[in-house]
This record gives C-alpha cells, structure tokens and sequence, in this order.
C-alpha cells in the first residue's frame, strides 16, 4: 500500500510539473469519452421518453386478436373474433380484472362540428375501457354500462379531436355528427401528447354495442378483446388459461395452431429495449475507438518521458528502487493521466448531450445513468495503464549504470 501511495504522489507531482503537456497528451481521451459520452446520454433520453410513452398506452394489459397470415388476406378468408369470446374472457377465466373489446369504426368517417370537419379515429368499446387502458376523462363523463346496453348515441372524445373542431371548453351537451349519425358530446379525455410524432388525442370513443349497430352489415365485426389481470404476478398463468379457453370455444383439435393471439402491451416495449440497448452499445462502441486513439498518444508522449527522465530512472535505482517501483510509479502516471482525460471527458460530454438535445426540436432531454460515468472512467483508466505497459517496462529495464551515464 505504501509503495501504491507514493508512486501516486509522484506520479501526481509528475503530472502538475508539465500541466500543458499532460493536458495535451489527454485531449484524445477528453475527445473520445465526451464523443462517448454525448452519444449514450442521447440515445438513452430518446429510450427513456419512449419507455414512459408506452408505458402510458397502459403497459399492464393483454390484447386477444384474430390470427391472420399473407394466405387469409389473400384469400379472403378473414378471422374474426366472436362476440361471444368477450363473455367467455370476462366470466370464463379465473384472474382477470378488467374486459374491454374495441371496435374501429372507420366507416363513419369524418366527423362534423358546426361547419368544421375532420377525420379522426373513431372506435367503440365498454365502460371498463378507461381500467384497461388508464385513460380517463378530462370533463365530463365517460361511457357506463347503460349507455352500452342502451346503444346511447353519446360519444367521448379525445383533447385533440375537440380542438380541431374548435368546441366549447367543456363540450358536454354538444352534438357532433359521425359520418350520418348524430351524438351527444359526454366527456373529453385527458391528453396524452404525441408518440412517434402522431397524436394519441385525436379520437372519438362510443358504445360497444352502438358501433356494432353502425357497423351494420357485418355479423362477425373486427375487434380485440383488451384485458387485465387482478395480479401482475399471474401474468403468465392468466394467458394461458385464455388460450386454453379459446381454443376449446373455437373448437380447435391439438394439431391446430391457434386462430386468434394474445399479445402483452409491453412485449413491444421489451422489443424496443432490447433495439435500443444493442443501438447504444453499438454506437457507443464505434465512438469509442477513438479512445483508443487517445490511448496510443498517451504511450508516445510516455515513451518520451522515459527518454527524458533516464537519469532521474538511474538516480532512483541507484538509491534503492527497484524494477516494481519504476514499473508501479509509471503505470500510476499513464493511469491518471488517461483518468483525468476521461473525468473531463465525461463532463464535456454530458454539457454537450445537454445543447444537442435543446437544439433539435422535441427531443427528449440527455439522460446520463450513473454506470455510464463511471464505465467511462474506469475504461479511460484501463486505456491508460494498458498503453503505459510499453514505456513503465522500458523504464524499468533501464540498466542503472547506463542510465546515469545518459546525457
């Protein structure tokens, strides 16, 4: 330990004496760690406000939907869902909390306010829509039992979608027209804001059973089946008693592959992380090798150290210090050397992942986790005592005599 502590107070004072230079021989790994630095801290902003989006569409629900490949589409031979799975998912399967189908409605097309119009999504679905996908209204009410049974042509309607038709601030008592059909405003849903640049706001919500109504020719409708489980922990023995369920109500024999699928909301989210994990690596890792251009002018500028400090080598021997010594006190000196570029490195870096994201407009702010920092600094320090191997060798195999003979 004492040998550690002087070798790195020599080193140290080593370092102050020749400031200009040591700065100098350390800007490659400044360069190379904030290029680091800057890349991770974007990349992990951009992942971190996609998480939280889709974190927000409601990241603890399933969705049944019908299971169709190129040849259905091709040949016409669509899978629908029944209306009778909705019942046989609510009541038939122990663990579930919370059913919701939807329908999209896309026949109705625009929809009309006072002159203006526009071209929303329109969807139908139940009252326990706003548990399974946690969105609630902003004013107003949205959709209860009676207005499913009662096929009520009322209709909740998303921020956006109000403001494009520029409605009252509270819109309740408002009629608005859906393609031919008129119903009555009940409630505006909170806003959601934007994901991949397209609104989550920009939509109308009526009963189930009215949209299936509107839908009209079509006895089978296309839906999903959303749902929710009573435990998160069961997540996995809910799912497969669905399967279970629907297989048997489809009537399908066990050579038969399933005819509809139940994905998790945060299957896509996973799919995303791991996407931008191995993005983050990889850039990270191409940027990086300029660290290793810094790591070489670490070795030259120490090389040339050795040579200028021969007789300072043969002076030390000469009074008792051993190949360890020089070899310990040199590796000292190239290690903190590469540590003090990577620590400014890491603080250029983090400034410049800041002004990038607030020059590029709604980018989501830098964010720099804590074992990036520090994965920064160890590694410029392994740079650094990898690429002063060469010269704290040199330096301890100079003989002792030759060394004070140098000039």
């Amino acid at each position: 330990m004492y040998i550690l502590i002087e070798a790195f107070r020599s080193a140290w004072h080593n370092l102050l004496a020749h400031r200009l230079r040591s700065f100098l021989t350390t800007l490659g790994i400044v360069i190379g760690t904030a290029s680091v630095v800057t890349v991770v801290a974007l990349m992990q902003g951009f992942s971190d406000s996609i998480k939280s989006q889709f974190a927000d569409l409601g990241g603890g629900a399933l969705t049944i939907s019908a299971q169709n490949d190129f040849d259905n589409f091709r040949t016409g031979n669509i899978r629908h869902l029944k209306l009778s799975d909705i019942d046989l998912v609510r009541f038939g399967v122990e663990g579930i909390a919370h059913v919701a189908p939807t329908m999209s409605i896309g026949s109705l097309g625009t929809v009309r306010y006072r002159g203006r119009s526009t071209n929303p999504s329109i969807f139908a679905t139940t009252a326990e829509y706003v548990h399974v996908e946690r969105k609630f209204p902003r004013v107003g009410r949205f959709l209860v039992d009676g207005d499913d049974k009662g096929r009520r042509r009322v209709a909740v309607l998303g921020s956006r979608l109000a403001e494009d038709l520029k409605m009252p601030a509270n819109p309740v008592g408002e009629f608005i027209q859906l393609g031919n059909e008129w119903v009555k405003v009940i409630g505006v849903m909170e806003k959601r804001g934007e994901i991949f640049g397209m609104s989550q706001d920009n939509y109308a919500i009526i009963p189930f059973n009215l949209g299936h109504a509107m839908h009209g020719r079509e006895r089978e409708p296309v839906f999903e089946i959303s749902f929710t489980v009573a435990s998160l922990d069961s997540v996995d023995r809910v799912r497969e008693r669905v399967e279970r369920v629907l297989r048997a109500a489809h009537r399908l024999r066990p050579s038969q592959e399933d005819d509809f699928k139940v994905a998790a909301a945060d299957q896509l989210l996973k799919q995303f992380d791991q996407i931008a994990s191995m993005a983050t690596l990889v850039l990270g890792g191409v940027v990086g090798i300029s660290m290793l251009v810094g790591g070489i002018g670490i070795m030259t500028v120490m090389l040339v150290s050795v040579t200028e400090r021969t007789r300072e080598i043969g002076i030390l021997k000469a009074i008792g210090a051993t190949r360890r010594d020089i070899l310990i006190q040199f590796l000292m000196e190239a290690g903190l050397l590469s540590l003090f570029g990577g620590v400014v490195g890491i603080a250029l870096g983090v400034g410049l992942a800041k002004v990038v994201a607030l020059m590029i407009p709604n980018f989501p702010p830098a964010t720099v986790p804590v074992w990036v920092a520090l994965g920064a600094a160890l590694f410029c320090a392994l740079v650094g005592v990898v690429f002063g191997i060469m010269p704290a060798s040199k330096a301890a195999n100079l003989d002792p005599i030759e060394a004070l003979r140098y000039e």
